[in-house]
């Protein structure tokens, strides 16, 4: 169906209300199955492939274009207060909704749609695993785009505390903030320098390397085979592995803030450490005049 106000439902006594078990950030996918006609429940689907969302959705989600909807399109900046206010009125959200983000390539996208969220105060779950999951599952997929009644949902102003700036990252560069931690989620080579970015992607910087003093820890590394995140327990020791156990509070970057997100969810949401995500990142960082870089693999300039 296209519209889902459940008013019949209503009308006949039918009220769901959200289990308990969503009361952690993470949703399974038997949970999302079981609430998909829940009207406490609104699903997004942010996914990096283009077109993904119109071959097939999980019923009922509405799709978030992160290059359109979640930034600013003037300003390199993420999406205002008014135009995601707008966006989610129109969906349907209401304070006491439970909303729901999945997405592609292990949630990549749908992280850094929670962390967005997360900076105007609505405090979202995703589906763990997200679509590699509930696909290998063989869980349903729908090709129509739902409609709901809009509200009148009030988003609290940008929460600047879980957001890192450039000059942030410079303090602690420069170990003029010393008790904070750095880690680059990106892969090895980004990492070492010899890439500024994997192949095939269009935002670049001047400079290859890494902030001085960050520890590498690559974002996939958090997740298991089939997509879903590892235990609380594998991921403290993970992080345990390169000094990172949350006694102090941390910056997590990548290329253009988005992997990074997908880590700032599994430190912050998943193990409840103090975590800023720098969305500036490498192309902010790795473009800036004066700033020092860790470059192991010696690469200085890599244009012709």
């Amino acid at each position: 169906m296209t519209s889902r106000t459940f008013s019949a439902i209503a009308a006949v006594g039918l009220l769901f209300t959200v289990p308990a078990a969503a009361a952690d950030s993470l949703v399974t996918a038997d949970w999302l199955q079981k609430n998909i006609d829940n009207p406490k429940v609104r699903i997004f689907e942010v996914s990096v492939d283009a077109g993904i969302y119109e071959r097939g959705h999980i019923p009922g989600a509405t799709n978030i274009r992160w290059h359109s909807d979640l930034v600013d399109p003037v300003r390199r900046d993420i999406a205002s207060k008014e135009s995601l206010q707008k966006l989610l009125q129109e969906a349907g959200i209401d304070e006491d909704t439970t909303v729901v983000l999945y997405g592609d390539n292990n949630n990549w996208f749908a992280a850094w749609g929670a962390w967005v969220f997360d900076v105007y105060g609505l405090d979202v779950k995703l589906l763990d695993g997200g679509r590699k999951y509930w696909e290998a599952q063989n869980l349903p997929l729908d090709s129509r785009v739902p409609t709901y009644t809009a509200t009148s949902l009030t988003l609290k102003d940008a929460d600047t505390s879980i957001r890192a700036r450039f000059q942030d990252v410079v303090n602690v560069a420069a170990s003029a903030a010393p008790g904070t931690q750095l880690v680059d989620i990106r892969s090895p080579k980004e990492y070492s320098g010899e890439i500024v970015a994997p192949e095939g992607f269009k935002e670049l910087a001047v400079r290859a390397g890494h902030i001085p003093g960050a520890k590498n820890f690559p974002w996939a590394k958090a997740v298991k085979e089939d997509g879903t995140f590892k235990s609380k327990d594998d991921l403290q020791k993970a992080f345990a592995e390169i000094g990172i156990d949350g006694s102090k509070p941390i910056i997590t970057y990548c290329r253009i803030g988005e992997r990074s997100s997908h880590t700032w969810f599994a430190l912050t949401k998943i193990l409840g450490y103090d975590v800023k995500n720098y969305d500036g990142s490498w192309t902010e960082y790795g473009n800036a005049v004066g700033v020092p870089v860790t470059n192991l693999a010696g690469t200085v300039w890599q244009g012709k």
